[in-house]
């Protein structure tokens, strides 16, 4: 009996799951579940095992087409994409990417610079980008490596933001109508027409007003989607979103694909880092449109409560 309930409790739990998975909603409950779906979706695995052992063949049924389901939502995110091999089209002109949430400017800059130096570093897109944090930057050097830059810095909190390049910087723009920073800028790498960057970090879904959040995710898909005329565009940023999230997927669904996804890494959790348990959600990304991901990696940033992301980017 109680293999039974602990079978129809995994086989709820994951359903549950797979529900907030697909649903497009402002209710923050909802939401808040879709940031764990992958977590909820693993409880029907148990739910097979003790559907089994309690010789409950309904649950064991139910709990293997959640499970089933759980794998076609998440299986392809861990295949890389055969684009890097099968495009030979372009330049292959590659771009490294560092993207790092400072919380609050308190991430060691020291730290940064080192990443950037041992990285080769082209491109850095920053969130919660103090004066201070830019200020200890400056300090540690960031100039020689990536001399150009357009910041936003704020004097506290967390809604500065700044990208920091080593290839000139033009069509400097913020985002308007944004609680935070959010900004674009275009590369001159070389190419026959710049590269188009943003660095992006709409409010949480909680504890800021869920439908705040929802408005700026749609409001982040409409933006990447005017930009049709240039060949190569990167969206790096903390998007307080995880792929779970239907609001993020629609920000893919306009032609974008994430680094992760691009190179077969799978869900990378990126938050909190600074808890007594590891990160259990990814709201780190880098999106690319034309430019794809060959390579992708997570990396600590000190003083932080995010995980970096490095992601090599080739351009057509």
């Amino acid at each position: 009996m109680a293999a039974a309930i602990v079978a129809a409790c995994c086989v709820l739990i994951g359903a549950t799951g797979v529900v907030a998975y697909f649903t497009d909603t402002q209710n923050r409950y909802v939401v808040g579940l879709a940031s764990f779906a992958p977590i909820l979706m693993a409880f029907s695995l148990l739910g097979i095992a003790a559907a089994a052992v309690s010789r409950r063949w309904i649950l064991a049924t139910a709990s293997t087409a959640v499970a089933v389901t759980a794998s076609a939502l998440l299986a392809p995110v861990y295949i890389a994409s055969d684009r890097a091999e099968a495009d030979t089209s372009g330049q292959g002109q590659d771009i490294d990417v560092l993207q790092a949430n400072l919380m609050l400017g308190l991430a060691d800059a020291g730290n940064v610079l080192d990443l950037v130096r041992s990285h080769d570093i082209d491109v850095f897109t920053a969130q919660e980008l103090t004066f201070d944090a830019e200020s200890a930057l400056d300090a540690a050097g960031i100039a020689e490596l990536l001399p150009y830059r357009y910041t936003r810095p704020t004097p506290g909190g967390g809604g500065g933001t700044g990208i920091f390049s080593r290839f000139p910087i033009s069509g400097e723009r913020e985002l308007p109508v944004f609680t935070l920073s959010n900004l674009a800028v275009d590369l001159d790498v070389g190419t026959d027409d710049p590269v188009r960057v943003y660095s992006v970090h709409p409010v949480p879904p909680y504890p800021s007003p869920t439908p705040l959040w929802a408005s700026e995710m749609d409001m982040i898909r409409s933006e990447v989607s005017t930009v049709t005329s240039m060949t190569n565009v990167i969206v790096s940023g903390d998007f307080n979103s995880t792929r779970s999230h239907s609001k993020f997927r629609h920000i893919l669904d306009a032609g974008y694909e994430d680094a992760a996804d691009a190179t077969g890494s799978g869900l990378i959790p990126t938050y909190p880092t600074d808890k007594s348990y590891p990160p259990v959600v990814g709201i780190d990304h880098v999106l690319t449109r034309g430019a794809h991901a060959t390579a992708l990696e997570r990396i600590a940033i000190d003083g932080s409560d995010h995980h970096g992301l490095i992601a090599e980017i080739r351009l057509q």
